[in-house]
């Protein structure tokens, strides 16, 4: 196969060896614009995976590449002055032109041939004489722009500067270093990648560049600008920069992420940062790179590749087979470069927190991987938060107590509200009532919530749900607590809502979401005359009168919730109920005083809160339930706008926001995966200065406890976990070794059992 690989970087030159030591007959060239020797940059990251990765393809270039590798396994991180190291992570870090004189050598040993100083255009048909064009041209890629409609390009420019310098201050660690200048913050990624050199990328916000004065700078007065910010950290050695081709300002660029949805057509492939980009945060780019590289090079060496159609075969195969691997380190990327976007939120936390959620950023390390690799700075930092909490040291974030108000949560895990709709004719609670929060109030939890509790026999989703609309229905649910109360320290919390547009629906089988109406249903209200659902039933659009009778239901379920002896009270404001019809622009057309703008929307929402909270009992905390997320672009609520909206929830008397999102539009199309709430819950947590509990793909431990440790909820909250597993917290607390957990003393023997067990285990040993 005759190959053109446009492009000499590591992508490059690494697919030609690939191909060359497959199959020697190949016929590779590399066009590379640059010069031998020329890069750009300083140092380049990988983990010690990607090395083996590297030694299975060709040992020979790997054994070079190791020999020059500089390696570490602490991360430090100084935030103004504080340091926090954390060891255990094994990196190693190359000069990007020692690795480009490698991988130069190795290739033509093998008999690649290269042609440097060559510039090379977008006209496909300068290469009509070659089978294979590889466009390995970088994140700029030529080719890629322009057959940018073949290739399906989505790229995003991100917000904040960067500029990459090197320096001569060798660098123990992966060092992130945090300095505050009266502009705002500024920080530096820095690394050790030879015996003489370390990378030093500077990042900041589009607003702190501009307020130090960065455009107007030459490039010798930036890199003397940030010797001065971070003079305490280069003991006196210079910044140097590689880039001289570059004037002033324009050495500071925004990083772009590339995402292809093709990565092929006819014979031209892209390979690389051409195909996709990684954040420099998370130092993937060349790892993704060079793997791309591998995966191409087998792809082309499998049997019958004769012929065009078999060749398209390969290609599509080949972005098939690496896609998932992309995106999975995109998806890691695009969460670190949003924590680095939003660095305001964290900069006041505790420098054990602040690394804490920096190492955690990106979702890639988790709560008991940094056990394994650091387990002593974890428990250091598992020691504070239960410092913080009041718990004594050991105790993991999930099994610290909250104090909301003068009630006091024995632990941090929520067992979520979730419909059963399982109440009587009367809309009161029945024997499976009983059974089912009996059992799980008796779990081990810390709070336990009743599903939606409606505040009018019209506030219902279906004739089989609860409410606490008529004094009947006080018995029993008191009759719940008082069993619930009893067993253990789990506190409970009544969710009283109106479903609104959401009403009069036929109880749904199978656990799916009640969608069909009734037959005969009951007259719905909402903001406005639109359907929750397509093809559902037109509510009427609440005049004021119907607002006050709506606002005097609230609080007379709230003074119902208290008779029945609940610990807690939640609204439900959220998924399309009546108060979340207000709310979200979606579901609220009003042009009168509660639509338009989120004074308007807020009007009717924050009057209730504020009726409830008069008569909810001083001494117990009131939730608010809040959709922070339509999932509607720029149609739904903007992103600041939920922001706001729990800082004025909090301001009427709220102590805590339960953030949920969605059920807003039929239309909505949510980006869902593990935990794929919580950064809501971190944003309105850490910008409006309000506890939050955080829902949504929620199942484990480990989940939940790097949550509440990077200072991301208070709280947190698991739904279908407890469908079947009534006792996962118990479960939790006993592979934990938690022996004071608070247990029900009819379920002590099977939870030390449990805990025996899981120490056995953990020793290697049978119990």
């Amino acid at each position: 196969m005759r190959v053109a690989c446009l492009g000499g970087g590591p992508a490059g030159i690494y697919f030609a060896i690939s191909m060359k030591l497959r199959n020697p007959e190949h016929d590779i060239h590399v066009f590379e614009r640059n010069r031998s020797g020329d890069t750009f940059g300083w140092g380049v990251v990988f983990s010690d995976q990607t090395l083996t990765n590297l030694t299975v393809n060709d040992p020979v270039s790997a054994g070079r590449i190791r020999d020059s590798f500089a390696h570490w396994d602490d991360i430090a991180v100084a935030l103004d002055g504080r340091t926090e190291v954390s060891s255990g992570h094994g990196f190693i870090g190359i000069g990007r032109k020692r690795l480009l004189q490698i991988l130069q050598a190795r290739a033509a040993e093998l008999g690649v041939v290269m042609h440097f100083e060559t510039e090379f255009g977008d006209d496909l048909a300068s290469y009509a004489d070659f089978d294979l064009i590889v466009a390995a041209d970088g994140v700029n890629s030529r080719i890629r722009t322009r057959y940018a409609d073949r290739f399906d390009v989505d790229i995003q420019t991100r917000r904040n500067k960067f500029t990459w310098l090197g320096t001569q201050k060798l660098f123990d660690a992966f060092a992130f270093i945090f300095e505050k200048t009266p502009a705002g913050w500024i920080w530096a990624h820095a690394y050790r990648f030879d015996e003489t050199h370390s990378t030093f990328i500077v990042e900041c916000s589009p607003e702190t560049w501009a307020g130090l004065g960065f455009e107007d700078m030459s490039q010798e007065e930036t890199l003397a600008a940030c010797e001065r910010i971070f003079a305490r950290h280069l003991d006196g050695h210079p910044l140097l920069s590689n880039s001289a081709h570059l004037r002033g300002s324009a050495s500071w660029i925004n990083f772009r992420r590339v995402l292809c949805g093709e990565w092929s057509f006819d014979n031209v492939v892209l390979l690389g940062d051409a195909a996709h980009t990684a954040h420099f945060s998370i130092g993937s780019g060349t790892k993704l790179a060079l793997e791309d590289a591998i995966k191409l090079g087998e792809v082309l060496d499998r049997p019958g590749l004769d012929n065009r159609q078999a060749l398209t075969q390969a290609l599509k195969d080949y972005r098939d087979e690496r896609q998932v691997e992309v995106l999975k380190i995109q998806n890691s990327a695009r969460n670190s470069t949003e924590w680095f976007e939003n660095i305001d939120r964290y900069a006041d936390f505790d420098a054990e927190q602040f690394a804490y959620a920096l190492l955690t950023r990106s979702q890639r390390v988790s709560h008991e991987n940094l056990r394994v690799r650091d387990g002593r700075w974890l428990g250091r930092i598992e020691d504070w938060f239960a410092g913080k909490a009041g718990a004594g040291a050991g105790t993991p974030p999930m099994f610290a107590p909250l104090r909301l108000r003068e009630a006091q949560l024995s632990n941090r895990i929520i067992v979520a509200p979730m419909l059963t709709y399982q109440a009587d004719a009367k809309g009161r609670a029945t024997d499976f009532h009983l059974a089912h929060y009996g059992a799980r109030g008796l779990g081990g939890a810390g709070l336990l919530m009743t599903e939606m509790l409606a505040v009018s026999p019209e506030g219902r989703v279906t004739p089989s749900c609860a409410g606490l609309y008529d004094d009947d229905q006080i018995a029993g649910w008191a009759r719940i607590n008082a069993l619930i109360h009893g067993g253990g320290e789990t506190l409970v919390c009544a969710q009283i809502g109106h479903a609104g547009p959401r009403g009069a629906c036929a109880a749904p089988q199978g656990g799916r979401p009640a969608t069909t109406p009734l037959e005969q249903p009951w007259p719905l209200v909402a903001a406005s005359d639109r359907p929750w659902a397509e093809g559902g039933l037109a509510p009427a659009a609440l005049d004021e009168a119907g607002m006050d009778a709506v606002r005097d239901a609230f609080v007379a379920a709230t003074r119902r919730a208290e008779a029945a002896g609940f610990d807690v009270l939640e609204i439900q404001a959220g998924h399309g109920t009546l108060l979340s019809s207000f709310i979200t622009p979606l579901m609220n057309q009003r042009q009168d005083a509660y639509g338009g703008d989120l004074d308007g929307r807020l009007r009717f929402p924050l009057s209730v809160v504020k009726a409830v909270r008069a008569v909810w009992p001083e001494a117990k905390p009131l939730l608010v339930r809040i959709s922070a997320e339509d999932w509607m672009g720029e149609a739904g609520l903007a992103p600041d706008e939920a922001v706001e909206i729990a800082r004025r929830l909090a301001a009427a008397g709220a102590d805590l926001i339960d953030v949920s999102s969605g059920e807003t539009h039929p239309d909505a199309r949510p980006v869902t995966g593990r935990m794929y709430q919580t950064p809501l819950s971190d944003r309105i947590r850490n910008e409006a200065g309000v506890r939050t509990l955080a829902v949504g793909a929620i199942t484990e431990t480990d989940q939940a406890n790097a949550i509440l440790a990077a200072g991301r909820a208070d709280l947190v909250a698991l739904g279908r976990p407890h469908l079947l597993d009534p006792a996962w917290t118990l479960k939790a607390a006993a592979a934990a070794g938690r022996r004071e957990h608070p247990t029900p003393s009819v379920y002590r023997a099977g939870f030390d059992q449990l805990a025996r067990q899981a120490r056995s285990a953990a020793d290697g040993v049978r119990a």
